[in-house]
């Protein structure tokens, strides 16, 4: 059997966000590329002695398989260890079609992402019943397009709980959008590295947002969260009413005969 190359999701920021399996292949790695700019450095406190370490932040993508290709040669275990979870913007297909090229197996270890932590660090919940039961993942466009069929316009029309990613550097653009496509003042939260210790929290709305993250100073590495979610009244779940029934418990007045 060939030696595998593991693409590792290290979590948002915290470095016990990892999952165990993560961390446990990662400290038996014999090389770890990982992704400098945004990874914490306290995960390489966790690889073995002798391990060779390489951060991704100054290589290009041949670069990065030409290390593979080295080291898979010789029979090293190998990490690519990326923010978050490797499969939301980590830029792996490209990576993994160039190992399907050379031969080379690999398996994806799924990590928690950070817009699932900046949910947790507002002590909120994307999906409460009446008011969303969709998450939308997205960016705006920058220097990097977006497809037409994606505008944020558009999809803030939907209404739906919204997650953005890699935009807070462009946020009177992101609130400008927001309002065309909400059609209305919605709330809205800007959370910067969060699970880090450093982690800024600001909550606003579309209205007063903008004012806010500029005066905090958030220009990077920040999830903008979006929609009544953060602030509403909603229905409670079914899951718990005493009144509901599901395969693994009777409503209170099924078990009383009523």
């Amino acid at each position: 059997m060939t030696n595998k190359v593991y693409f590792i999701g290290a979590g948002p920021g915290n470095a016990d966000l990892i999952t165990v399996k993560g961390r446990d292949i990662l400290k038996t790695a014999d090389v770890v590329i990982y992704a400098g700019s945004l990874v914490s450095k306290d995960h390489l406190e966790y690889c073995r002695v002798g391990v060779k370490i390489y951060n991704s932040a100054s290589m290009t993508l041949n670069e990065v398989i030409d290390v593979i290709k080295k080291y898979h040669g010789e029979g090293k275990k190998i990490v690519r260890l990326h923010t978050g979870d490797p499969t939301i913007y980590g830029a792996i297909r490209e990576q993994m079609d160039e190992l399907d090229k050379l031969g080379i197996d690999y398996e994806v270890v799924p990590g928690v992402s950070s817009f699932t932590a900046a949910a947790a660090a507002i002590n909120r919940e994307f999906t409460l019943p009446s008011i969303s039961q969709t998450i939308i993942l997205t960016r705006v466009e920058g220097r990097t397009p977006v497809p037409e069929k994606e505008n944020l316009e558009r999809l803030a029309s939907v209404g739906a709980s919204m997650a953005l990613f890699l935009s807070v550097s462009m946020i009177d653009k992101v609130v400008e959008k927001l309002k065309k496509g909400y059609g209305r003042n919605v709330p809205i939260a800007v959370i910067q590295k969060a699970t880090w210790e450093d982690e800024k929290c600001v909550i606003g709305t579309l209205d007063d947002i903008v004012e806010k993250v500029k005066k905090e100073n958030i220009t990077k590495t920040a999830q903008i969260l979006v929609g009544d979610f953060i602030n509403c009244k909603y229905d409670k779940s079914l899951l718990y009413d005493e009144n509901f029934t599901h395969m693994f418990r009777k409503a209170k007045n099924e078990n009383s005969g009523n």
